[in-house]
């Protein structure tokens, strides 16, 4: 967002399983597309995974994520529609010693997804009109998981676009011993629980934007995803709106993990 255009600011109050977030926050009164609301959102979303960290920390237990390590990096990682947008901004930006490469991994990836049979699935999931549901994402998540491939950002056992990374990156931390998480199916980790989910909630606004499914786009489609749906990132709706309707989706989600 454009510091130097007129804001509006506000003082939230958001009550989440991890303890009561209470932060300031200000958004253009003019007109902004959907990615403009991505940095408001991740910072609200890493103040409460802060709380629930904290929490964590009280305990005595420590943090085992580091540099260098890149376990997570060979998941399946769901990307939110605006988030798409905003990587693809990332890598158009990018000279073009380092974004030829890197496409070279993007294909790469595709080729290995659809050599192992999964290619088909994890299109609908970025694609479909339809809503998929987590029984069906679940045996596409373990596939994707068992091929170990690493992320096409990932460079050296480093995220090479490590500030603009999903926000689904920035909620994967874990107390257990860092080797354990070389396998998640069959080794026990302490996860530290994000207290809402910023990757879910920019997808719930994009599909009350749009009105279609709660979309999450696996990463290795998010630059074809984010090209042929560009059009709709020029759309516009006022800051003060957006942030309303994001809290919203926020909301929702918290309801959600209500017991």
């Amino acid at each position: 967002m454009d510091a130097s255009t007129p804001h509006e600011s506000y003082n939230l109050d958001i009550q989440t399983p991890a303890g009561n977030l209470t932060a300031s926050v200000s958004v253009p009164t003019g007109l902004i597309p959907i990615s403009d609301i991505i940095p408001l959102m991740r910072s609200l979303g890493e103040q409460a995974h802060q709380l629930a960290i904290d929490n964590t920390t009280r305990t005595g237990a420590t943090i085992s994520c580091q540099k260098g390590c890149a376990a997570c990096c060979r998941m399946m990682i769901p990307v939110a529609p605006p988030e798409a947008f905003a990587l693809r901004t990332v890598v158009e930006a990018l000279p073009s010693t380092k974004k030829g490469p890197l496409l070279e991994r993007f294909q790469s990836a595709q080729k290995t997804l659809r050599e192992a049979g999964i290619e088909e699935g994890l299109h609908r999931l970025a694609f479909s009109e339809d809503q998929v549901t987590d029984d069906e994402l679940e045996p596409i998540n373990r596939a994707y998981y068992a091929l170990r491939m690493p992320c096409p950002f990932l460079e050296d056992e480093v995220c090479s676009i490590y500030k603009h990374r999903p926000s689904a990156c920035r909620e994967l931390l874990v107390t257990s011993p860092a080797e354990l998480c070389q396998d998640l199916i069959r080794n026990p980790v302490n996860l530290i629980p994000a207290p809402f989910r910023i990757g879910t909630v920019l997808s719930t606004l994009w599909a009350d934007c749009f009105q279609g499914p709660i979309r999450l786009i696996p990463l290795p489609f998010a630059l074809d995803w984010a090209k042929t749906w560009e059009s709709r990132n020029t759309r516009t709706w006022a800051g003060t709106e957006l942030l309303n309707r994001a809290l919203n989706a926020a909301a929702q989600f918290l309801q959600r993990q209500s017991p």
